[in-house]
């Protein structure tokens, strides 16, 4: 059995690449003569190897292999589809993120801040009233419902055809379709409701599952804000803020 001399390296005593085999094919068909290595211009040049040090480099294991070497799944197209991909879930990740972290507002007043506890109505009428109740909704991880509130009330106010059904279709997406992480919780009759105006969207196409998602945040969610820290706390500070002045 004659030793491969390809060149990965004469310490290597066997040789399993696709390259040697093709060799050994294209040198033994037909002439009866045994193999004594790849073809000549495929050899490595004296100078070449003499440059080459003594000790084989390793690749790291979490390190892929470069493009186009020995793999049919590390080929360049392998790789560009990959980074087409990554750039195109990116640029999706920042396209549904319509709804700013918090909502621009000015420093409420303690009476307004003790009005929130009078009426929801003027707690979601306030922004920051509904930073603030965002702010609790997150750690209960229920924020999805606000966001979707939020994002209704936007669609609202879109006047362009083509503008709401763009929108429509990301509040859907992100909010109404069971394989989105923040889907809001909505009966079946709602979700048909909304199947049907999808097929033509308008601003208006989400009116009742908006309804829905408040009410369900007024009778749920809205009691134990008021009982929760987050409001009692920062209703202390504007108390305590306000005796100084």
């Amino acid at each position: 059995m004659n030793q491969c001399t390809c060149s990965l390296g004469e310490e290597e005593t066997k040789c399993c690449c696709a390259n040697c085999a093709a060799d050994t094919t294209r040198q033994t068909e037909g002439t009866g003569q045994p193999y004594t290595g790849p073809i000549q211009a495929e050899r490595e040049s004296p100078m070449a190897r003499s440059e080459r040090p003594s000790g084989r480099a390793r690749r790291p294991a979490a390190q892929r292999p470069n493009p186009c070497c020995f793999c049919w799944c590390c080929c360049c197209s392998c790789s560009w589809k990959e980074d087409e991909n990554r750039a195109r879930r990116k640029s999706q990740d920042t396209k549904l993120e319509t709804i700013p972290n918090c909502e621009a507002c000015t420093k409420p007043t303690v009476d307004e801040m003790r009005q929130w506890a009078q009426c929801f109505d003027k707690l979601m009428k306030s922004p920051a009233g509904r930073n603030v109740f965002r702010e609790f909704l997150r750690t209960e991880y229920s924020e999805e419902n606000m966001l979707f509130w939020l994002a209704c009330e936007e669609l609202k106010k879109e006047m362009n055809t083509s503008a709401i059904e763009e929108k429509a279709r990301l509040i859907y997406e992100d909010y109404i379709s069971i394989l989105s992480p923040k889907e809001v919780s909505l009966d079946s009759r709602v979700r048909e409701v909304i199947n049907r105006k999808m097929q033509e969207p308008t601003p208006h196409t989400f009116e009742d599952a908006q309804l829905q998602i408040y009410t369900l945040m007024h009778r749920d969610s809205y009691p134990r804000f008021l009982n929760s820290s987050i409001y009692k706390n920062l209703l202390q500070s504007g108390s305590r803020s306000s005796s100084e002045s």
